[in-house]
């Protein structure tokens, strides 16, 4: 291992700088539906569907990947991932069919599986009291990727493209990002360290056994902490595969690059603004400071709390925004929305490691494998044929969230949440446990 002070911090970056990239190769299909969707012969609601789809394996692949970095390393498991996603981006840049290109964009939007990566191998290196903001630095400077994605690629890549090997401006993006993503893999693998020292490596990779990751995939903790991500990181991938559509069809523009930069908007808030949640989250546990009485103790609870009604709050001023007609309202609105989301996002993900540290990388994968889920299931919302509007999807989605909030407030009262990291679903045997709650106070 290397002696060197700053290799957390160079941990960090190279952490940061790999998932920022995924992110934006992850959703660099959003600045491009208007002429995917004119080369493949594509309605709103296949958009939608497109946008659904590049979500579909990351829970399932979050998962698998949270446990594998636990188990052989987060510099080996995140070049891994990162080579083949280069691969399959540069082949999805020649798909003649929409079948082809469908199934190799599938591929290619495993990449946000690489947040659990990093999650993983930046606990690995920071202390506790500096868990959520590490955490919140890394994952919102590399949420950010899909605001870059936004901003740049129709810019590096416009409608009038005719450059070396493609005459077409997405299939150029793709190709070309995809070897980025090629040698970012091979950058993190000869870089990265696995951990800050051959005992906490060899600790986290003892912990990383099945019955071991089951028993801390159905903690109650783990669990709320898990649909408290659906409504928000699951929320903002909706939003990043979503907005530029929505800004381009609610309003009548036909100008992707003024759509896109809209867009952009939310990705800035919700990337760059996740530092601020994860502070505030440091913060509060560090001080000790109550802003919520009723979850006396509880300071991470708390802030996280106040962040998912906001998000509430701020997707029914969507709506609002959107039946006012003017563009710029719903801007600021989504840009709101970004906030709550980096806010909540940033809190959820200081509480995981500094509840599990010895079994991040599972917790994370869990938590970040079922946030995912929003982002499948929202974009069908937004683009659903019954609503009368594209405006109206944003306050049915804030409505099926409110149950979410209800069950975090349960879970965060001071005497559950005491317990949360040992009463669950399957006791340690892996059978189901009966015990209460309640009689675990006794």
């Amino acid at each position: 291992m290397s002696l060197i002070p700053m290799t957390k911090y160079r941990t960090l970056a190279l952490a940061t700088v790999g998932f920022n990239f995924s992110f934006l190769i992850w959703f660099s299909f959003a600045p491009f539906t208007g002429p995917i969707a004119t080369a493949f012969g594509l309605s709103l609601a296949d958009i939608g569907i497109l946008a659904s789809a590049a979500i579909w394996l990351a829970p399932f692949g979050r998962i698998l990947t949270g446990w594998f970095s636990d188990k052989f390393g987060a510099p080996t498991v995140f070049a891994v991932v990162l080579s083949y996603v280069g691969v399959f981006s540069m082949a999805s840049a020649f798909a003649q069919s929409y079948t082809v290109f469908f199934i190799e964009r599938l591929i290619v939007a495993t990449a946000g599986i690489t947040f659990v990566i990093g999650i993983q191998h930046v606990s690995e290196w920071f202390e506790e009291e500096q868990l959520g903001t590490a955490e919140g630095i890394y994952a919102g400077i590399g949420n950010a990727g899909a605001a870059a994605g936004a901003l740049i690629l129709p810019r590096v890549f416009p409608a009038n493209w005719s450059g070396p090997l493609f005459e077409t401006n997405w299939r150029a993006a793709f190709f070309y990002t995809g070897v980025i993503a090629i040698l970012l893999a091979a950058t993190y693998y000869i870089l990265g360290e696995a951990a800050k020292s051959e005992e906490k490596r060899q600790a986290t990779k003892e912990s990383a056994s099945f019955k071991s990751w089951v028993y801390t995939a159905t903690r109650y903790g783990t669990v709320i902490l898990a649909l408290a991500y659906v409504m928000s990181f699951g929320l903002e991938l909706s939003m990043n595969g979503w907005l530029a559509t929505y800004y381009r069809e609610g309003f009548n523009t036909d100008n992707l690059v003024l759509a896109s930069t809209f867009a952009a908007m939310f990705s800035i808030a919700a990337g760059l603004l996740r530092p601020f949640g994860g502070y505030v989250s440091d913060y509060l546990a560090r001080e000790q400071r109550n802003i919520l009485p009723v979850f006396t103790g509880r300071y991470r609870e708390q802030w996280t709390f106040v962040s998912l009604c906001f998000i509430v709050l701020m997707m029914f001023g969507m709506t609002l925004a959107g039946l006012s007609g003017k563009v710029l309202l719903a801007v600021g609105a989504g840009f709101l929305v970004g906030m709550g989301c980096a806010m909540a996002e940033g809190s959820i993900f200081a509480q995981v490691p500094a509840l599990f540290p010895n079994s991040s990388g599972a917790v994370a994968g869990v938590v970040g494998g079922v946030g995912t889920v929003g982002g499948i299931v929202y974009p069908l919302a937004y683009s659903a044929s019954v609503l009368p509007n594209l405006h109206v999807g944003y306050s049915v989605v804030a409505v099926s969230m409110i149950p979410i909030v209800l069950l975090t407030a349960w879970v965060f009262q001071p005497t559950v949440a005491r317990v949360a990291t040992e009463a669950g679903f399957v006791n340690e045997s892996g059978q189901s446990e009966t015990q209460s709650v309640s009689s675990r106070n006794d």
